[in-house]
């Protein structure tokens, strides 16, 4: 489980005068259950990214508490770490190395034997259905089977949680498809906790089991699809969104 309270965030933009403070998240809350798939649903710079990488430890919030496991992520990141596996809008693969090389690599960054690694990336390919992939260099790999490889790397240690931001950006309609039935399968089958971030409505009504809406760095709204259609007494997920993450634009 992953629980997240009045989590804040602010970055400075620019430089000398015209440099500005822009608060990107501010008093964020977010609970995240086992076996269960967590949307993050928001506008562009409602601070999702922001919300992920300090989760993931990537980035030091300036206020609010993030536990994973029960695990204080701020008294004890590589604890938190271990328990995690994280896929961010950056792929971040080494382009001379094979798909397999990838992901042995970061297992052995986690601490595992080379021999389990490469055990661990046969059986990830099985599942993610790349193993033609596994002795390419992911140099020249297209969106989706760069997709796949990052996710592998992520899962190596098999971690209990898996934060991906955004992660069909720029996949076409089989690499989704293909992700999704992944991300159920792990859900499913082995119980994980997933989040993912995301401001595609299709992507939540089709595998998130509950959702949390967020707009100017703040939770406005969290539930079902279907409680959250209630709440606004929609029938169409667009526009309860709409309601939801611009109310404030709209009393304006």
């Amino acid at each position: 489980m992953i629980e997240v309270q009045g989590l804040s965030k602010r970055f400075v933009q620019g430089r000398g005068r015209s440099a500005r403070v822009v608060q990107a998240v501010q008093g964020l809350d977010l609970l995240a259950a086992d076996g269960c798939i967590t949307g993050l649903l928001g506008p562009n710079g409602a601070g999702k990214t922001s919300t992920l990488r300090m989760i993931a430890t990537l980035v030091e919030p300036d206020a609010g508490q993030i536990h994973v496991d029960g695990i204080d992520v701020a008294q004890r990141p590589r604890d938190a770490l271990a328990r995690m596996g994280v896929l961010s809008d950056a792929r971040g693969l080494y382009p001379r190395l094979t798909a397999r090389e990838n992901i042995v690599y970061y297992g052995q960054l986690q601490g595992m034997a080379v021999d389990a690694a490469n055990a661990r990336a046969d059986q990830l390919a099985e599942m993610l259905e790349m193993k033609p992939l596994l002795s390419r260099r992911t140099e020249g790999f297209s969106q989706g089977e760069r997709m796949k490889t990052a996710l592998a790397r992520a899962l190596v240690h098999d971690p209990s949680h898996i934060i991906l931001d955004e992660p069909t950006n720029g996949l076409d309609v089989l690499a989704t498809r293909s992700l999704r039935e992944a991300l159920r399968m792990l859900r499913d089958e082995q119980h994980k906790c997933i989040v993912f971030s995301t401001h595609i409505m299709q992507e939540v009504e089709r595998l998130c089991d509950r959702v949390v809406v967020v707009s100017h760095g703040r939770t406005v709204a969290e539930g079902t699809v279907p409680e959250l259609l209630e709440r606004t007494g929609d029938v169409d997920f667009e526009a309860c969104f709409v309601k939801l993450a611009f109310a404030k634009e709209a009393a304006a």
